[in-house]
């Protein structure tokens, strides 16, 4: 069900991520020394290949930003990955030797995004390149790993497991019309978003108002009663979103799950996307 979706007027580029790993990673500090049977064996340090990396926050000159839903990289074992910095797909090479990570110039899509989700973007290019220092540790229900640069600039990142359709609350990140994907109107970041049931329920916002109703699903379909919501008035944007999202939210649906996307697609092609926000550092 997912389709190649670009922005008006955008130039959409296939993002391919290569990774050359040259050398062995080692830890340091405990666990990462000698095998601890006396022969002086160094053990092999967690790998930065096979993981799906969520991009948790980026932090420049002492600031600390928080990086839009759904940023992530994804590095193949066959050397490849692809990323998501939570609105435009990029694509870089990237040799790793030991915790050294060198980063060329990366070529990203060009979609039109929110001012500030723009920001992240420029400021995550400029620190995503030339050589960094990685550190990877362990976490509650995962890892995490962090891209330093040589000026003191980082990345943090953390790998979490797929997020199951049901009990996850899903905060809705763009609306979609056939192949055409946009940003929520200006004002809405944040406040739409959905949560399925074991039962066949679902509930949320939609932007303005909450709802609740009950969603049936059947392999990749979604098939949505009558939602039951509140009957506030809000500012025309939200109103805007609701109105978008009940659109979309009706009948019969098909949704595909990317990790920690979901996409959902209703008649005509209306849609929207969502993504389960990552745990907190």
């Amino acid at each position: 069900m997912r389709k190649q979706r670009m922005a008006v007027s955008a130039v959409v580029v296939l993002a391919t991520f290569t990774l050359a790993a040259c050398g062995t990673e080692s830890g340091s500090g405990a666990g990462s020394g000698d095998s601890g049977d006396g022969s002086g064996t160094v053990r092999t340090g967690p790998s930065l290949t096979g993981v799906h990396w969520n991009v948790s926050s980026l932090t420049v000159g002492g600031k600390k930003t928080t990086a839009p839903a759904g940023a992530h990289v994804e590095i193949g074992p066959d050397g490849k990955a692809t990323g998501s910095l939570g609105c435009n797909r990029f694509t870089a090479d990237v040799q790793v030797e030991g915790d050294k990570v060198t980063v060329g110039p990366n070529t990203t899509t060009e979609m039109g995004c929110e001012e500030d989700v723009q920001q992240f973007e420029k400021a995550m290019g400029r620190a995503f390149s030339g050589e960094l220092k990685a550190a990877v540790a362990d976490r509650s229900g995962g890892k995490a790993l962090t891209l330093t640069t040589a000026q003191g600039d980082s990345i943090a990142l953390s790998s979490e497991p797929p997020a199951p359709l049901t009990g996850t609350t899903w905060k809705v990140t763009g609306l979609v019309s056939g192949s055409v994907v946009t940003s929520l109107p200006a004002g809405t970041e944040k406040k739409a978003h959905l949560t399925f049931g074991k039962d066949g329920s679902v509930e949320g916002n939609l932007g303005c108002n909450s709802f609740h109703g009950k969603a049936a699903v059947s392999g990749s379909t979604l098939t949505f009663g009558p939602l039951a919501s509140t009957r506030k008035m809000c500012a025309g944007p939200e109103m805007e979103l609701e109105r978008a999202l009940q659109g979309v939210l009706e009948g019969r649906t098909t949704y595909e799950i990317d990790h920690r996307s979901l996409s959902i697609e209703g008649k005509g092609g209306k849609g929207l996307d969502a993504a389960a926000p990552a745990a907190e550092d």
